[in-house]
């Protein structure tokens, strides 16, 4: 069996407790346990990187459960990733910029929540993002991963979270999308 790393980012806050992070992060959870060994990282709850690097090593996925607070990552996460992906480790040195990275067959996932709604997203130049697409306004935490040699796989997204009145659709189009992404990819199941 397959390992999948499965660290849930989320920072509380009085505004914003975790609750569909949580949800989110079980759903994964219940989706892959037959076809992968689980492990998790909370990162709120603290950590010991010397663990998590072992983690990192073990896994054959890892999936990354968070908010995006500010157009990135929460802080917490960022000082984890910071913490954790340590030079030689994770990344050596190389002749070109950016292909160092240690970690080559290995596959990252991100679930996020965006406070935003779907349709700010590739949108005219003219407004708030400029035109970006999310995977474009995420464009330092894929190359952070892609620096350390992983491989990305299909961002799910679910918007305008702060406001959902209910999470079921989310966590049906979650189901598909790890159907679609990760367990039909039979590269990833031993």
């Amino acid at each position: 069996m397959k390992n999948l790393l499965l660290i849930n980012g989320h920072d509380e806050y009085e505004r914003a407790q975790g609750g569909l992070n949580k949800r989110l992060s079980n759903e994964i959870k219940k989706v892959v346990s037959d076809e992968f060994t689980i492990m998790t990282s909370d990162v709120i709850s603290g950590y010991e990187v010397s663990e998590e690097i072992n983690k990192f090593k073990k896994a054959d996925v890892v999936m990354i459960q968070a908010p995006i607070y500010w157009f990135s990552l929460p802080g917490i996460l960022k000082k984890y990733i910071d913490d954790v992906f340590i030079p030689d480790v994770f990344f050596g040195k190389a002749k070109s910029f950016g292909k160092g990275g240690l970690f080559k067959n290995k596959k990252y996932m991100l679930s996020i929540t965006w406070g935003a709604q779907s349709s700010v997203f590739n949108n005219e130049r003219n407004t708030f993002l400029e035109g970006l697409s999310e995977e474009q306004v995420l464009f330092p935490v894929h190359k952070t991963f892609e620096y350390c040699g992983f491989q990305q796989l299909p961002t799910f997204s679910v918007y305008s979270s702060m406001r959902l009145e209910t999470v079921s659709p989310s966590l049906e189009r979650l189901q598909k999308h790890l159907q679609s992404h990760v367990l039909a990819n039979r590269s990833f199941i031993g």
